[in-house]
């Protein structure tokens, strides 16, 4: 019977790696060699020369690379562009349904909340959303409040509380008119117009009884 055991032919003469080797490409060594003369990079051109393959990442040959290309598009580099680009905000977000378990007449500020466990860390901004019904007077100190959630609130008798102060809301810029159409103001369709008085041809009284003028004698 022979021995099963894997090392017993296991000798200098036989060692061989795990994995096989694989013979290192040799170039320039001659015609012959399948790899000579140009050493299978092409006749000419950058990618022939020294240095070629070490270009940094995002290189496109001296062209204007993409990653500078995109930031002098608008966008993303304007504090009206939130919540994108180097401006990009975020709020920690609380259902008002949460905010019934707090007792009637409550002062909810974020601390509270934090002790609650309905927000994570009272270091990041918090708002206040309007899913749900509030049916308690509560005074509620946050950063945001959405439009629902304010309603609902100052409706169960509340009151808010804006930690960095309420937000001005910012009018709306005019629209440019287009080269063909006129500056004039557009009439309002509510509002009522009185109409002039339109003038006749017809003779008034006065004019009516005074008798023609005779017409004048030729003389000569």
């Amino acid at each position: 019977m022979a021995d099963e055991n894997p090392t017993s032919d296991l000798n200098l003469h036989t060692l061989k790696p795990a994995q096989e080797r694989k013979e290192r490409k040799r170039v320039g060594r001659g015609l012959g060699s399948g790899k000579g003369r140009y050493s299978g990079r092409g006749i000419k051109g950058q990618k022939s020369r020294a240095g070629s393959h070490a270009m940094p990442a995002g290189f496109e040959g001296g062209q204007m690379p993409i990653d500078m290309r995109l930031p002098k598009l608008r966008g993303n580099t304007s504090a009206d562009a939130m919540p994108i680009g180097p401006f990009r905000t975020y709020s920690q977000p609380v259902n008002l349904r949460e905010l019934d378990r707090f007792d009637a007449g409550a002062d909810v500020t974020p601390e509270l909340l934090k002790e609650a466990g309905l927000i994570g860390s009272i270091r990041k901004d918090v708002k206040i959303l309007g899913s749900g019904d509030l049916t308690k007077k509560l005074t509620v100190s946050a950063h945001g409040f959405s439009k629902t959630a304010r309603e609902k609130i100052e409706a169960a008798g509340g009151s808010i509380t804006w930690l960095r102060g309420e937000p001005v809301v910012k009018k709306a810029k005019p629209k440019k008119r287009g080269p063909g159409s006129s500056n004039a103001p557009v009439a309002d369709p509510d509002e009522v117009v009185e109409e002039a008085p339109t003038v006749t041809d017809e003779p008034t009284a006065a004019e009516a009884t005074t008798p023609d003028a005779e017409p004048a004698e030729d003389e000569g």
